[in-house]
């Protein structure tokens, strides 16, 4: 066997060391191939597939280029110099950040540190629940570490501030709510503010009006919705949350779901569905809700999304919904056969939405679903409201 492909071990999948250490035995893909009881041609466009993953990270000896970069990290462009003699004198290589990858790896990261989470204790239930309805209480961007100032755009906003309404909002919407067997808590994207330390959003660099240091900001907004799921569980028997990815909090987001995931994982009546996908959907008899940010696709698209991601729960439903925050307004629109729903947030603009002229008003909603009717009713909490009794 090549020392190339000995090499290529570092970059492989676990089933790709199968198949480089059938070739080793063997000697070519063809008997790897007869050994295992697969084509030559499968573990050929493998080990092609690996090939080009090494190459990503400037492993490719065919090809000179044997410098390679930190996992997390992809090779944009390498230059070589060569002597008369067409030997290689030096090399040049330019990387540039592999955001899908490190994405993985903070992850992964998050995945590890949680495993060292306290756990809460199972909270036993004595209610009468109805499980035909399912209460849903959609968070609208919470944006937790923003700041603004009264003075500037109107309304004061910061850290105690957003734990202080989204916790009370959901207090009061729960006591509206029925009974419900299931309440599902919806964060439709951009819990937090900003995703770094720098306070800047990831993908174009935009500053960002930060109250504080991002260590408290993620402390203070876990601590509210544990809040939120504690407030929730005293009226129904089983909530679920789920976390959108939103474009303030693409990184984060996900380690909320992981620390909730982790710190709920013996209460069998939490739910956090963690999976780290774009998209969630949540079934309650006939009825089918998405939910999704709202910052890759039109809200037109996304009825032929569900359709298509969720092909036999559209066939089986008759009411089918698409939750969505991001712009921060209150709107519906039904498109053939889904409603699409734009919910908005309980925080002021900042200083850079106020400046453009974005503004909308601010509240929070309680949803009612009959799993044969749909929609059956709706609650308005307003910051009026919180306000007022505040």
């Amino acid at each position: 066997m090549t020392e190339a492909i000995g090499t290529l071990k570092r970059y492989a999948t676990a089933r790709q060391l199968e198949y480089i250490a059938a070739i080793e035995s063997e000697g070519d893909c063809e008997a790897a191939g007869r050994k295992m009881g697969l084509s030559g041609g499968t573990i050929r466009n493998s080990i092609r597939a690996l090939e080009k993953r090494a190459a990503r990270q400037g492993y490719s000896p065919d090809h000179d280029m044997t410098k390679t970069v930190p996992d997390g990290y992809f090779v944009k462009g390498t230059s070589t110099y060569y002597d008369k003699d067409g030997e290689v004198r030096g090399q040049w290589v330019k990387s540039s950040i592999d955001h899908e990858r490190q994405e993985a790896l903070i992850r992964e990261a998050f995945d590890e540190m949680a495993q060292s989470l306290p756990r809460v204790t199972p909270k036993p239930t004595d209610k009468s629940y109805n499980d035909r309805l399912m209460s849903v209480i959609p968070f609208g961007d919470p944006h937790f570490g923003m700041y603004a100032w009264a003075d500037e755009v109107g309304n004061d906003f910061d850290l105690d501030i957003a734990k202080h309404d989204l916790c009370a909002a959901v207090q009061y919407l729960v006591s509206q709510s029925p009974t419900s067997k299931r309440c599902v808590i919806i964060n439709c994207g951009d819990f937090f503010h900003a995703d770094n330390t720098e306070g800047k959003t990831a993908k174009h660099g935009n500053v960002l009006d930060m109250d504080t240091r991002l260590p408290k900001v993620i402390r203070v907004g876990v601590s509210a919705m544990r809040q939120c799921i504690e407030t929730a569980l005293e009226r129904h028997e089983i909530v679920e949350v789920i976390n959108a990815i939103g474009n303030h909090d693409e990184v984060l987001s996900m380690a909320l779901s992981i620390m909730l995931a982790n710190v709920y994982e013996n209460e069998p009546r939490v739910i956090i569905h963690d999976a780290p996908t774009r998209r969630h959907y949540v079934r309650h008899g006939k009825v089918l809700i998405g939910v999704t940010h709202g910052d890759r696709t039109s809200d037109k698209e996304l009825p032929g999304i569900m359709a298509t991601e969720k092909a036999e729960d559209w066939g089986q439903t008759r009411h089918r919904y698409f939750y969505r925050g991001h712009h921060h307004h209150d709107t519906r629109m039904e498109y053939n056969g889904c409603m699409v729903e734009q919910f908005r947030t309980l925080a002021p603009g900042d200083a850079y939405a106020v400046g453009g002229g974005w503004l909308s008003g601010r509240d929070m909603k309680l949803i009612v679903h009959h799993a044969d009717y749909g929609e059956v009713a709706r609650t308005t909490c307003s910051i009026d409201m919180l306000r007022a009794v505040a």
